[in-house]
């Protein structure tokens, strides 16, 4: 009974994480287009590049996601059918509606990754301001004009 409830909270872990990576890359363009500075914040950048740059080096070396693979053990504890396709490769066929051969996965994600990493660098998180020590608030007892 738990195993399939954990297999769907896997499954929605692994939506977030997609949508964490693809929605993000539409709302850093969308921000930069429209100067919004937050899109800029160094934490978002950083995970946001981290996120898509392990799922890269899990396509780059033909290492299935560990959330696909917990997933389908989950399945097959709970007494349920596991998928033998990839997460991705799941969504595309029952979200977006399309068959693709399933060696263009791995173009996806490595292409998608050089997408992300070329914005990454030509707008790069905002740096961490070095604060003018001249403009520093005076110290108590130290009040000379």
């Amino acid at each position: 009974m738990w195993y399939g409830f954990l297999a769907d909270l896997v499954v929605a872990i692994h939506v977030g994480y997609v949508g964490y990576v693809v929605v993000g890359q539409l709302i850093i363009w969308l921000g930069l287009a429209c100067k919004w500075s937050w899109v800029r914040n160094p934490w978002f950048r950083w995970t946001h590049l981290l996120a898509i740059l392990l799922v890269a080096g899990e396509a780059a070396f033909n290492i299935m996601c560990p959330l696909t693979v917990w997933e389908a053990d989950l399945r097959r504890l709970a007494g349920q059918t596991a998928a033998e396709d990839t997460f991705v490769c799941r969504l595309f066929d029952n979200v977006l509606f399309l068959d693709l051969p399933l060696w263009v996965f791995p173009i996806l994600h490595i292409g998608f990754a050089v997408l992300v990493l070329g914005t990454f660098v030509l707008a790069p998180p905002r740096r961490k301001r070095r604060t003018d020590p001249s403009s520093a608030l005076p110290v108590a007892g130290n009040f000379s004009r």
